[in-house]
């Protein structure tokens, strides 16, 4: 079985390792309940070092021309590619994603953004000609980085690759619950030649440091990614210095069924949505929309599908699904199951009862809920756990303002014929929508509707949030 290499965690500021001075906050392995290690909790202090080591280091780092940039973002994809075992060891205990889920996305998946935007910059259109304007697109400046702990490595890799492509220097604020891939992510940019100072890490809370870094008059832009009340709150206190806010944030995405797809395929491609990672993923496709001629008939390919989601020891190559990332999340989660029963959606597979022989760990059943009325509350809310809600339409137009029947718009999926699933595709407001198990595209925009946030990730979109555009009139 892989365990992590023992790391020893501590504020990355100018370089240099910066241990903290007061309060710690534990790392809990929550399979075990073990603590496995132990963070500085950070303090308006800490970032105010940061964003000075950031500001002294911007001007520099600006200059380097993109082309040289994007070969040190190159040299990080290949530093985290070196480290996959590793850093796929240490998120499976830190967060408790399974180990093969953690060696096949969660160490993939940055080497693959990191990668895609190494390869931007010689198509990007740092200067245009537009009439008689020369148009530049330029560095913001010093980006403050927040992100959760779902996919810790993942999340902040989809920010620091497009900033420091982009020219800019960085203070970033990871989850103080999954923490620790952050110094592994240190070592690698400083491996990789970009000076000190770039790139800034401060350890701490949410009302403490992430405060400080949305109200911190020295960032030019946050980049949030987080939960929908979270992301209010930074929008709100960013808004006092008027810096550039980019969100991601919750999701409620809809998996529409339509009478001509492919049933068992719609249904295996639509529950692996809802139970990666223990459906501890904003874009889960956690709402099922089925044609109500044929609900009873796919509820039985569900439920014979979720019988397959072993849950279990994340270290075992057999687990499909781990513990929730801490004991407050799992007993949320259970709260969401006994609100689904109560409000009298039919419980088709799981429920909230405790797993016998996992011992203490934070482990939920995949549940399977059907015929669950759209207005439902676990309908309409983000659990954020393995918990899939089948709701009955009765032809397009009911099922499209199902889909869109939330205040979120972050993703979706759509299957049938491959016509008739890319119209209702268009008709969905929501960032992104496969289209009959299309695969991930790293180079294709992500991000939401309404409540899911705004601002873009990933390939040119998600390169331009971190630009600025300056227009000079000749």
């Amino acid at each position: 079985m892989s365990t992590p290499t023992r790391i020893a965690p501590a504020h990355w500021i100018g370089g240099k390792a910066v241990a903290g001075t007061g309060d710690t906050v534990p790392v809990i392995n929550p399979a075990t309940g073990e603590v496995v290690a132990v963070v500085p909790a950070g303090t308006a202090a800490e970032v105010d070092a940061a964003v000075a080591a950031a500001t002294a280091a911007f001007p520099g780092w600006a200059a380097v021309p993109p082309a040289e940039r994007a070969r040190a973002v190159g040299r990080i994809a290949d530093g985290l590619h070196a480290r996959a075992e590793q850093i796929a060891a240490t998120i499976t205990a830190e967060m408790g994603a399974p180990i093969t889920l953690s060696r096949s996305a969660q160490a993939v998946f940055p080497v693959a953004v990191a990668a895609s935007f190494a390869g931007l910059a010689a198509d990007f259109p740092w200067r245009e000609e537009i009439g008689t304007s020369l148009v530049l697109r330029e560095p913001i400046g010093v980006v403050g980085a927040i992100t959760p702990w779902n996919f810790p490595l993942q999340q902040i890799v989809s920010k620091l690759a497009p900033a420091l492509l982009a020219g800019n220097t960085m203070v970033f604020k990871p989850s103080e619950i999954a923490p620790l891939t952050a110094q592994l992510l240190a070592d690698v940019v400083a491996e990789a030649g970009v000076p000190a100072g770039v790139f800034n890490v401060v350890h701490g809370t949410g009302p403490v440091v992430g405060e400080a870094i949305a109200a911190h008059p020295g960032i030019d832009m946050v980049s949030f990614t987080g939960s929908t009340r979270a992301g209010r709150r930074v929008a709100a206190v960013a808004a006092q210095t008027v810096k550039r806010v980019a969100l991601e944030l919750g999701g409620k995405s809809a998996n529409v069924i339509l009478d001509d797809a492919d049933l068992p395929r719609a249904v295996e491609h639509g529950l692996a949505s809802a139970f990666a990672n223990g459906g501890q993923v904003c874009g889960a496709l956690s709402r099922m929309l089925v044609p109500a001629a044929r609900h009873d008939e796919i509820v039985d390919l569900v439920v014979a599908a979720a019988g397959r989601y072993t849950v279990g020891d994340p270290l075992a190559e057999t687990t499909r699904i781990g513990p929730m990332a801490t004991r407050a999340h799992q007993e949320r989660v259970i709260g969401y199951i006994e609100r689904g029963i109560a409000d009298g959606a039919t419980l088709a597979a799981g429920g909230p009862a405790r797993i016998d022989g996992l011992g203490t760990g934070a482990y939920v059943r995949p549940t399977v809920f059907a015929g669950v009325d759209p207005h439902a509350v676990i309908a309409q809310e983000e659990i954020f756990g393995p918990v899939l809600a089948v709701i009955p339409y009765t032809g397009d137009d009911h099922a499209v303002e199902i889909a869109n029947g939330t205040v979120y718009g972050l993703g979706g999926a759509v299957f049938g014929e491959p016509d008739h699933a890319l119209a209702v595709a268009g008709r969905l407001r929501t960032g992104q929508v496969d289209v009959n198990g299309a695969h991930w595209n790293p180079l294709a925009p992500f991000g939401g509707y309404r409540q899911s946030g705004n601002g873009r990730e990933f390939g040119r979109y998600g390169l331009e949030e971190f630009l600025e555009t300056k227009s000079i009139q000749r």
